[in-house]
Parts: C-alpha cells; structure tokens; sequence
C-alpha cells in the first residue's frame, strides 16, 4: 500500500536512519521516535497504519509500548511489528500478547523489512485505515492540517493548544492526570509552570468554544463525549 504511515521506533539513532531511509525509497511516509514515551504522543498524532517497534529501550519497553498503544482508540488497528536483538521464545509471546501481530529479529536486511511490511498492510482494507481526522457533534479535528472546524470555520490553534486538545480527544471520557498530559504534550525532559496547562485549557476553550473539556478536581482533566 503507496503513501502508507508508518512509525518507526528505536533507541538507536543508526538504525532509525537506516531503516527509515530505505523505507522512505520504497514510498512510505515514516515518522521517527526515539523511545516509548515520544512514539505513543506521536502516534495518537499521525495514526500510523503500521508500527516498528523495537523491544529493548531504556524507560519504557517495547511491549509496554505496544500495550499502552492499543489502549488508544485511534491505534486499535494499526498494525505493530516488534524489532529486536532478542530472539528468546519469551519475549516474543510477551509481545504478542500486548497486542503485536508481527515479530522481526534484528539484524534484519531492508528488502526482507518491506517484503514483511507490505504483506502486512494487505490487511487492511480501504474502511480500515485509521483517519487523520477525529470527528465529534459539532466539530471535527485534521490532524494532518493541524485545523479545528466547526461548523464549516477553520480555526488555527497553537501547536502545544493543538496537541493538548489531540490528546484530551483521542480517548474520550478518560481523565488525564495532569503528569500525563505534560508527558504527551511537552515531553518528560521539558521543565514548564504548574500553572501552563491551565492556561492551555482556558485557550482553547476561549478559541473554540467547545464545552466537553471538563476540569477533574485535584487530578486532571478529559474529554466528556
């Protein structure tokens, strides 16, 4: 399948660079991240259709990784590939059972990658593919062109705005401790004010007028859809 999404996720940076350029000349669009906790804030953004994703990093895990992915609405069919050193019995049936529908050993040559790749991505039918566009009673979010619209009024947003409000909606009625959101919007190594998501929240609300953003006391915030 031309032009399909894909993300691919390892701790070295070598590989990343390898494996994504011999990707990007067979026609994909490949996304890169580093580690577990960059790959699931991006892949809530683009919705891959399928995932590379290395075993071993440091932090979070590969398969804690691929568990926490298909807790996302937007990623319960995209498909995950496991990428790893580790050819242990074990670990592949771990990954298998967090969600993961492929198991790849490293090394692993690029023809052999895409060979596998694309015979995964016939599974997917044309209903199938996940959309870049979330829509809601009233508006609608493309994440492609990082616009809001509603009712027919394309409203810009921000990148942080934008992303806070991405991630509030991709699992509606889930409350988002507060820990989680400077996680998926700003990044673990990113020192912000205590007071920055307030203000982000406020924003939106004040630029879009959507009333589902409700404040969970002493713990965070959700989308309630």
């Amino acid at each position: 399948m031309k032009n399909a999404r894909l993300l691919l996720v390892d701790d070295e940076k070598d590989v990343r660079e390898f494996l994504g350029y011999n990707l990007k000349k067979e026609g994909f669009e490949v996304f890169l991240a580093k580690n577990g906790r960059e790959a699931l804030k991006l892949a809530a953004e683009v919705r891959p259709h399928l995932i590379i994703l290395d075993v071993m990093m440091p932090e979070m895990d590969g398969i804690e990784t691929c568990a926490e992915m298909r807790r996302i609405e937007g990623l319960r069919n995209s498909l995950i590939v496991f990428l790893t050193a580790r050819g242990e019995d074990y670990s592949q049936i771990a990954g298998f059972e967090a969600g993961g529908d492929d198991y790849v050993t490293k090394p692993v040559k690029p023809r052999v990658l895409v060979s596998r790749i694309k015979a995964l991505l016939k599974r997917f039918r044309e209903d199938e593919i996940p959309s870049t566009t979330l829509e809601f009673e009233g508006f609608s979010i493309d994440r492609e062109r990082y616009i809001i619209i509603m009712e027919g009024e394309e409203i810009n947003l921000p990148r942080k705005e934008f992303e806070l409000l991405v991630a509030l909606t991709s699992r509606p009625n889930k409350v988002f401790t507060r820990e989680e959101i400077f996680s998926l919007v700003w990044g673990d190594n990113v020192v912000v004010g205590d007071r920055t998501i307030d203000v982000h929240i406020r924003k939106i609300r004040e630029k879009t007028g959507i009333t589902q953003i409700k404040t969970v006391k002493g713990v965070g915030y959700k989308f309630e859809y």
